[in-house]
């Protein structure tokens, strides 16, 4: 077992983060202890858990880290750096949404982060499985593909790796109430990344436009799937889904408006709010949750 404690620069809601993972009954998060238990995973196959503990204040963030392997320490608290989003300012992202019409926006979710999925392949699939449910079912079905299929380490849940997948059938997945279409769809994500015709860690450093022209080759995967995937499995931060209807919805609130606002309105919208677009949605999504 390894502890360490980090300070990062404010402002940082840890709070709003992890209320936002206690939706997810797969996460292991306890509120009034301000700590959730993060699932690591560590060149695709060594698993270890992380409990993440916010010590500190939104001014002042200090988060005490407890592994429960202290192999591969540092590479453990680099990746939970990145999926927490701790070397990005959100200083400057909320200094620069003071001069927009999203400035109400930021001071109501002040510090709110962009936090990223536990892992790219689980978020892969997680969004495969999300995709045309409403969210309650959602959270069961994949509550039961991963409880079935995933593995356990002291009360936190891994996804199952890419060859578990692979090898899943199409029957399986219909028993547990997934559509025949669905199931494939998720079958098929893990057979090309057990077989290397999808690599994550390539994937990272490709454009968004290179990103979009390789994902959306496999079937079950559409633009929708893909800027989930760019915004909480890669964190890209000028990313505006401008045909989400939760994002739609939140702009006919802001401007008050009488129907959905056209694309070619939300084109002149967003230029205002470039290079953080991706922070945009997340606080018009929040604005209407």
């Amino acid at each position: 077992m390894w502890q360490e404690v980090i300070e990062i620069e404010g402002p940082y809601q840890f709070d709003r983060v992890i209320e936002r993972h206690a939706i997810d009954p797969l996460n292991q998060v306890d509120l009034q202890k301000r700590l959730i238990k993060v699932p690591i995973l560590i060149e695709e196959k060594n698993q270890y858990i992380v409990e993440v503990t916010g010590l500190g204040t939104v001014n002042k963030p200090v988060f005490k880290l407890t592994g429960n392997n202290s192999k591969q320490k540092e590479a453990q608290i680099k990746r939970i750096s990145e999926i927490f989003q701790w070397n990005t300012s959100l200083k400057q992202v909320n200094r620069h949404f003071q001069q927009t019409d999203l400035r109400d926006l930021f001071q109501e979710h002040f510090g709110t982060p962009l936090v990223l999925d536990f892992d790219p392949f689980s978020c892969l699939v997680k969004c495969i499985i999300h995709q045309q449910l409403n969210l309650s079912f959602s959270h069961t079905l994949t509550e039961r593909f991963v409880k079935t299929f995933g593995n356990e380490i002291d009360g936190v849940w891994f996804y199952p790796n890419p060859e578990i997948v692979a090898n899943i059938t199409v029957e399986q997945l219909r028993d547990m109430q997934f559509s025949s279409r669905k199931g494939e769809y998720v079958i098929g994500i893990g057979i090309a990344v057990a077989e290397r015709d999808l690599e994550f860690e390539a994937l990272a450093r490709k454009s968004e436009e290179e990103i979009f022209n390789e994902l959306i080759k496999i079937r079950g995967i559409g633009a929708w799937t893909i800027q989930n995937f760019l915004l909480f499995a890669l964190g890209r931060p000028n990313l505006f889904p401008a045909t989400d209807i939760g994002i739609q919805n939140a702009l006919k609130k802001l401007y008050r408006l009488d129907r959905k606002p056209t694309l070619e309105e939300i084109e002149q919208y967003k230029h205002r709010w470039e290079p953080y677009l991706s922070y945009a949605a997340l606080y018009l999504w929040r604005s209407i949750e």
